[in-house]
């Protein structure tokens, strides 16, 4: 039986800055080592439909892009699949020529054939020379007069190891507008809504879905597929929990896909996370790759890893962190022809095997923040590895303009890093997990981030208070958070229009328009910490008798090396929509410097105890007995 594993599409709504994701109709030379374009034919106007293209009389197109080539390496790791078979049907007078790549990204034609008419072509390529890496693709090239893509298919004839289908869990927060947006997507794909079983919408906002506008219509348009969850919010661990204990409810589901709220949706995504599930020799968790909503052709990370040595999240390695398809396509980035492994997925598009599910339970009870990476690792531990799928993503808005490592989710970053490394850490990796924390606490100390470094000491507590406590205070741990922030003038933001709005003495300081400087480490950054705190420590002023503002810098100026020079001065909010004043507090200071190096202390103190205790109470806290009582409220 012929089976459908990747559908060449094409962009669903007519937006040129997305078509470099679909077709590279470019031609490219290297200069000093570096691609550099030559040549351009792409145009939006020559698609004409979701799974139609034009090639123009004389021009040439290649489909190695990230939609459309076939990503070879990973479907013959951890699939049952041995070849799979390119049909392409066409119209018109031209030549398709059929590509490999290496796990170096060097370029190799595998077969070719000459078309004219209506034609239906297949080539049949073994999946046998892509252990480390490489890709399949297609280039068209039309003769003299247009060449017309009708539809184009990557198929198998092997047997799917299952054919369980698929149900989507989506968690909102007052994203009710996007959440119809996904919906009406979803129901515009025949073939997805044929594998679909269930939709787990759980609605955690203030701002209910099934008031949005459109969203009726819509619901009576999926039927029964639809299944809207009211419950109070308890964060994404919360909302995805509660879509896997749905999913372990069905009989007919085999995996469950979770999704952001915040997205645009390439539906076709799905059905090949799907696919890759159904055909993987074992049970592996399928992610997605996150594009910049905002800046579409901008990749987040291809593969992501927690590092061993302070247990931090990130990028396998930095090249690949928001690459841009537009300056460089498959064909010009050799490392993306690397199979490259994830230690996890970020959950805004992840699809988990309800085996997995069933085996190892639901996310730990920790509101937002290290859910995904700890449950990657949970997994990864059990023998489930966690594969992040080139040609499966979503576009998100990015974090380009945020900054939440200084605002209420400081708690979650610091508390949920150590209970994470509390469950899969080393003794020494924890040991520099924390070593890492207390540098982030210095820094921001001497950068007069008071309120950050607030909510780091009272998340280092509750790390303390013990695990039993985690769903207890799931509801109340991001409110308690917000509302410290009351004590912290520095979390204000002044807009341009705000009466009292402070102005620098020293006007603005001059924007780097160079290469960004550098972070230094290792004895420079010992030696600076030396200098600063002592200065900070006897420096006697406080937040309500400040002296104005010395000099006012643009956010991504405001290097943390930098700020430790003043007293006061004004810093651009992350997203632009006004200025912060930042303030020296002697009391603030010494009390939150004390009380950060007790606390990591004592974790550092009492680590092998800590982590016996989370280790023994997770399994039971992540069970859906458990999560029961806290989708409830009680």
């Amino acid at each position: 039986m012929t089976t459908t594993l990747q559908h060449v599409v094409f962009p669903q709504a007519q937006d040129p800055d997305v078509l470099p994701l679909y077709a590279d109709a470019e031609t490219w030379t290297e200069v000093d080592e570096s691609p550099v374009r030559l040549s351009d034919v792409a145009s939006i106007d020559s698609v004409l439909s979701r799974e139609s293209t034009r090639v123009r009389a004389g021009e040439r197109v290649s489909y190695a892009s990230y939609f459309n080539a076939f990503p070879a390496s990973y479907w013959q790791r951890w699939t049952t699949v041995s070849e799979v078979r390119l049909r392409l049907q066409t119209t018109g007078t031209g030549t398709i020529l059929v590509y490999r790549s290496n796990a170096s990204g060097a370029q190799q034609r595998v077969d070719s054939a000459q078309v004219t008419g209506t034609a239906e072509t297949e080539f049949s390529l073994p999946l046998t020379m892509f252990g480390d890496g490489g890709w399949l693709w297609f280039d068209l090239v039309a003769g003299d007069e247009d060449l017309t893509l009708l539809q184009g298919n990557w198929t198998t004839e092997s047997a799917p190891v299952t054919e369980g289908k698929l149900s989507l869990g989506m968690t909102t927060f007052n994203k009710a507008d996007y959440c119809v947006v996904t919906l009406r997507n979803i129901a515009a794909n025949p073939t997805l809504l044929e594998n679909l079983d269930r939709i787990f919408l759980v609605d955690q906002g203030s701002k209910q879905v099934a008031d949005e506008p459109g969203f009726a219509e819509i619901a009576d348009q999926l039927g029964d597929k639809l299944q809207l969850i009211v419950q109070p919010n308890i964060g994404g661990s919360g909302g995805f929990s509660r879509s896997m204990a749905e999913t372990l409810k069905r009989e007919d589901t085999d995996f469950l896909l979770l999704l952001d709220d915040d997205i645009e949706f390439e539906t076709e995504s799905a059905l090949r996370a799907l696919q890759f599930g159904r055909f993987s020799r074992t049970p592996v968790i399928v992610g997605g790759h996150m594009f910049d909503l905002l800046d579409k052709p901008v990749m987040h990370a291809w593969a992501e890893v927690v590092r061993p040595d302070a247990f931090v999240w990130g990028p396998s390695f930095p090249e690949q962190h928001r690459h841009d398809f537009r300056k460089q396509n498959l064909r010009q980035t050799p490392w993306m022809h690397s199979r490259l492994d994830s230690d996890y997925n970020g959950w805004w598009m992840c699809m988990i095997p309800k085996r997995v599910i069933q085996d190892i339970g639901l996310s730990i009870p920790v509101f937002i923040k290290w859910d995904d990476a700890e449950y990657g690792l949970r997994a990864k531990a059990a023998g489930y590895r966690t594969v992040s799928m080139p040609g499966v993503a979503l576009w998100h808005v990015s974090w380009l303009d945020k900054d939440d490592t200084q605002d209420w989710q400081s708690f979650f970053h610091t508390r949920n890093r150590i209970v994470a490394g509390l469950l899969h850490a080393t003794p020494s990796c924890g040991r520099g997990m924390l070593k890492n924390l207390n540098r982030i606490n210095v820094k921001q100390l001497l950068n007069m981030q008071y309120y950050a470094v607030q909510l780091a000491v009272d998340g280092m507590r509750s790390v303390l208070a013990g695990p039993e406590q985690l769903h207890a205070t799931m509801s109340q741990d991001m409110p308690a958070a917000r509302a410290t922030a009351k004590d912290y003038p520095e979390t204000r933001v002044y807009r341009t229009s705000d009466a009292d709005a402070p102005t620098s003495t020293g006007g603005r300081a001059l924007p780097n328009v160079g290469e960004r400087p550098e972070a230094f480490g290792g004895a420079k950054l010992a030696l600076f910490t030396a200098k600063r705190i002592p200065k900070a420590w006897l420096r006697k002023s406080s937040e309500a008798e400040a002296r104005e503002p010395e000099l006012e810098y643009a956010k991504r100026d405001a290097f943390w090396w930098t700020i430790p020079q003043h007293e006061s001065v004004i810093v651009g909010s992350a997203d632009g929509a006004g200025k912060m004043w930042y303030r020296h507090d002697q009391a603030k200071f010494r009390r939150l410097l004390r009380e950060a190096m007790q606390l990591n202390r004592k974790i550092v103190k009492d680590w092998d105890r800590l982590a016996a205790e989370y280790r023994s109470a997770m399994p039971r806290l992540t069970t859906p007995e458990e999560w029961e009582a806290t989708f409830e409220g009680r």
